[in-house]
């Protein structure tokens, strides 16, 4: 099979579509849709479980599987991932036990998981600031002759933030290997793209930096693997950070405490629900022969399993003791956090008598 995607030129038109034969077998193609499917499941178990108060709140990736799971399966195993706080499924993907990841929306005070084990940096809320972290890693790297990329997902409201701009600059100054997928899913919260920026395409912006553009169907998993496989390649080889723009759209609210009918209408939703990248990629299977039902049944059943697993360890999680929160900050305890913990010890103690 071949990935198409388009080159963003400098003055702002496209070149014309790139074919990059992807050497990817039957099996490995099956599992390109596992991973979405599954991450479809996690993602939906993730939202039934933060409206049952198992979690405080929760990002979905619904509409974004092409996006996550085609970029992160290019990545080499030693390669480091830096996702936002809506890559669940990437990170997923990439290994990372899922319950491990839901730490995040649990409130946790840790990230869930080891990144050094996983190579997977923790997700998070800020928008943009672990872009100069993926650039800085990508850097030290190339300083220790260490063949490692660094790839970092951003959104498009991301991609606004000044910290974007530092990161894609300095990568290109220092020629980091390190990719930057934005994923445009339309949106920065209720912030349209269209009212973050003027320029047709965020790709356009690379030829500022001095990097290659890339613009890809967000919701093509094949396209958005061909075009993050060659980023890499070309990072790797010496050539330097790539900025791709994968054009997708988020499907659900922005978290689950948002209201998205304030802002978009529910024709656009559906337009784009036509475009579901799962229902897209399996046809293309059938089509080729690839997969049967027995196969589309083992993983549904996996993800039921899987789904299951969540509910256990999440309604079976034993409560944190909010004292813990004074743990880790300072080495030795400033007087303004030593009151404050008098203070939450006294409300818990009063709590205690009560009950």
């Amino acid at each position: 099979m071949t990935a198409v995607w388009r080159d963003v030129a400098p003055d702002g038109g496209l070149r014309e579509p790139c074919s990059y034969e992807l050497e990817l077998d039957p099996a490995q193609l099956r599992d390109l849709y596992r991973l979405m499917a599954l991450g479809r499941r996690v993602d939906r178990q993730a939202i039934n479980l933060t409206r049952q108060g198992a979690l405080g709140v929760y990002a979905s990736s619904l509409g974004q599987e092409a996006a996550q799971v085609g970029a992160t399966v290019a990545l080499e195993q030693d390669d480091w991932l830096f996702p936002t706080y809506r890559d669940t499924v990437g990170v997923f993907a990439r290994g990372v036990d899922i319950v491990e990841i839901l730490a995040l929306f649990q409130g946790s005070w840790h990230c869930g998981f080891d990144p050094l084990r996983c190579r997977v940096a923790p997700l998070t809320t800020p928008l943009a600031t672990h872009a100069p972290h993926a650039t800085g890693l990508a850097m030290a790297a190339r300083l220790r002759h260490d063949p490692i990329v660094a790839l970092t997902f951003l959104g498009d409201g991301a991609a606004s933030e000044g910290d974007s701009h530092e990161a894609m600059n300095m990568a290109a100054v220092f020629q980091a290997p390190v990719v930057f997928v934005v994923q445009n899913n339309h949106y920065a919260i209720s912030v349209p793209i269209d009212l973050q920026m003027h320029a047709s395409s965020i790709a356009l912006r690379a030829a500022g930096y001095g990097m290659p553009g890339v613009l890809v169907d967000g919701n093509d998993v094949l396209s958005v693997y061909g075009a993050t496989r060659a980023a890499i390649d070309r990072a790797r080889a010496g050539g330097g950070p790539t900025l791709i723009e994968a054009v997708t759209y988020r499907i659900e609210p922005h978290t689950t405490a948002d209201d998205d009918t304030r802002y978009r209408s529910a024709v656009e939703i559906d337009a784009w629900r036509a475009r579901d990248p799962l229902e897209r990629f399996l046809a293309l299977l059938r089509e080729s022969d690839m997969v049967d039902d027995a196969f589309l049944a083992t993983v549904d059943a996996e993800g039921e399993t899987i789904a299951a697993r969540m509910r256990d360890a999440l309604f079976g999680a034993p409560d944190g003791d909010p004292r813990e929160m004074f743990d880790h900050v300072y080495a030795a305890k400033t007087s303004q956090l030593q009151a404050q913990q008098t203070a939450l010890d006294r409300e818990l103690s009063a709590t205690e008598e009560t009950e």
